[in-house]
């Protein structure tokens, strides 16, 4: 049995930081975005999908990052409000930066795509003045990933925000969230990639953003020689996913474990990934073997592609619970 050491003594689970945005799902599915009339609003970002998730599970959760000053800025805020994350570390831009939108297309269950609007956006504008010290001190786990960065100042506050979470044991959890969008090229995301994830504790992500993090290098696609790359920096558990053949989990005790998937009805691909994440870190934190919450974290995904949204479609205990012995019962 392997476990990541989360400090008890400490008042705050996770804390997430980063991408706040609005995710604007078509209403009209099996149809081109062309052909859309109506989208439905969410709250989104990757870093807060897993916060929400997280705390929809129990989890103590909080946040840092910056919203707009406007309509989208203050909805994001209460949302987060009402679902039980504190909000004491998100900040409000005063620039005259926008909340970033990601308006979503579903062709069909298979074919789905996201058209991001991310040109002077509020997230991006969080900078070091926005972390405090004291605040990541009381946390057991800080929550990163790859979009907050894509760009200075926010990369700047994400670095610092890493030297104060090993400075106080707090357990870092890199969610590789590749957005290539979002970057000036392949090759500059892979060197932030590299220098972020060598500060790192847990690292979960695709073949492929681990294929982008090593394209300076010929590890020929191989998970086990990823997986001890990072074991040879800070990591102690890297979760390398492969989409509908399910999840590998590497310790560096150097065991690894295989996870599959669930069936379900599925309406979108997007949200997987984070709500995967949302409930593997909840098993982590509860001290289970790495099995049971790489179950955790597939059930936790196959509820929330089933459903329109990725926040709001974030389940309960009760609901994951409840699929695991449905799907149990039917084998």
């Amino acid at each position: 049995m392997y476990n990541v050491d989360f400090k008890t003594d400490r008042s705050i689970d996770l804390i997430g930081i980063g991408r706040l945005c609005i995710d604007l799902n078509a209403d009209q599915f099996n149809r081109p975005m062309e052909e859309t009339s109506s989208f439905t609003k969410y709250v989104g970002g990757s870093p807060a999908n897993i916060a929400i998730g997280s705390a929809r599970l129990g989890l103590k959760s909080g946040f840092i990052g910056k919203v707009s000053d406007d309509q989208m800025g203050r909805f994001i805020v209460q949302y987060l409000k009402a679902n039980h994350i504190d909000t004491s570390g998100i900040s409000v831009d005063q620039t005259g930066a926008v909340t970033g939108l990601a308006f979503t297309e579903i062709k069909s269950p298979e074919e789905c795509s996201i058209l991001m609007y991310r040109d002077n956006v509020a997230d991006l504008k969080l900078d070091t003045s926005n972390v405090s010290e004291e605040y990541i001190k009381n946390s057991k786990a800080l929550l990163i990933s790859g979009t907050a960065l894509a760009a200075s100042p926010s990369r700047e506050a994400v670095f610092l925000a890493l030297d104060y979470a090993r400075k106080h044991d707090v357990v870092v959890i890199f969610d590789l969230d590749y957005r290539p969008y979002t970057w000036t090229s392949a090759q500059e995301t892979a060197v932030y990639y590299n220098l972020a994830a060598e500060k790192c504790d847990v690292i979960i992500g695709t073949r492929e953003e681990f294929d982008m993090m090593e394209q300076f290098e010929s590890n020929d696609n191989d998970d086990h020689r990823t997986a001890q790359k990072w074991f040879s920096y800070h990591a102690e558990i890297v979760v390398i996913k492969h989409g509908s053949e399910g999840s590998i989990a590497y310790t560096k005790d150097g065991s690894s474990h295989r996870g599959g998937t669930f069936k379900t009805k599925v309406l979108k691909t997007f949200g997987a990934g984070d709500s995967y994440a949302s409930a593997f870190i909840y098993g982590l934190m509860n001290q289970w073997e790495i099995p049971k919450a790489m179950e955790y974290g597939s059930a936790s995904a196959a509820i929330v592609i089933s459903k329109h949204s990725c926040s709001d479609a974030m389940p309960t205990t009760d609901e994951i619970d409840r699929l695991i012995a449905e799907q149990k019962v039917k084998k």
